[in-house]
């Protein structure tokens, strides 16, 4: 007597036991993701050392341009830190969405002849970018430690503030993946919305230069609460933690990816057919 657990087909059944596939095919998450980490970092020159320099490249440019040539307030804070703050949760978004518009197409031969839910892709990719989220967190901690910035208990909120950039950063990564199935050409739209949105939030400056009248709007830019309460943790710049911009922050990350998850869901059917 075979020992194989029976496998009933029945119609409709992947649609009712969408999340209880997502479970069972957990292992393809790791599978997945610790393969692009070693496509990533594998045969390259330099390796992880990657995950270094483009931030490291980054502050170098903003604080000789931002810092000394505009002369831009850090409110206090040593100027090539507060870039370096912002610039880790938006390299983490950055990359794992601009990967995102092209992991279903990467797929393309595993898509089209065998069944797991298609959703596990995108955020096996994003998850790829947290060896990014690392290596930035553990740069943050030496840089800190070399220009002694004093540590407060206000860095215990920092794990915290970082989950709405990563439910966030999923969400985007979820809704970018369907969309570039959908529209090949939002791939191409893709590198020049994310190019736009590192200038238009507070990584090179702090929000504090903004007009008052204009906080609440922009606060709509959900980067703003998150990179401002970063900094609020890392460097306890004020008494209290920017709540009404994390909550704004926390508010649209959770439709991003609840309506990320809703669309991906109601053309997941068609991505063979359209890949």
């Amino acid at each position: 007597m075979s020992s194989h657990p029976e496998i009933i087909i029945e119609a409709g059944k992947s649609e009712h036991h969408y999340w209880r596939d997502v479970w069972r095919y957990r292992e393809l998450f790791y599978f997945l993701a610790w393969r692009d980490i070693l496509v990533r970092y594998k045969q390259t020159a330099i390796g992880l050392a990657w995950a270094l320099v483009r931030p490291l490249f980054t502050i170098i440019v903003f604080t000789l341009i931002f810092g000394r040539l505009a002369r831009l307030p850090s409110e206090g804070a040593p100027y090539s830190a507060l870039v370096l703050v912002g610039m880790i949760p938006w390299q983490f978004f950055a990359s794992a969405v601009n990967e995102a518009s092209l992991g279903l197409a990467n797929k393309e031969n595993i898509i089209t002849k065998v069944y797991f839910p298609r959703i596990i892709i995108p955020i096996s990719g994003a998850i790829v970018n947290l060896v990014e989220l690392a290596v930035g967190l553990a740069m943050l901690a030496v840089l800190l430690a070399w220009q002694q910035v004093a540590v407060t208990l206000n860095m215990l909120f920092l794990p915290l503030i970082l989950l709405p950039a990563l439910l966030l950063t999923f969400g985007c990564a979820v809704w970018v993946s369907a969309l570039s199935v959908r529209f090949r050409d939002f791939r191409q739209v893709v590198p020049f919305a994310l190019q736009m949105g590192l200038y238009i939030s507070p990584i090179a400056y702090s929000a504090a230069i903004i007009p008052e009248r204009w906080r609440v709007w922009y606060a709509l830019n959900p980067f703003t609460g998150i990179i401002e309460g970063l900094r609020w943790s890392v460097f306890a710049s004020s008494p209290t933690p920017p709540l009404q911009e994390l909550a704004i922050s926390l508010g649209i990350a959770t439709l991003a990816t609840a309506s990320g998850i809703a669309y991906f869901r109601s053309i997941e059917k068609r991505f063979a057919e359209l890949l």
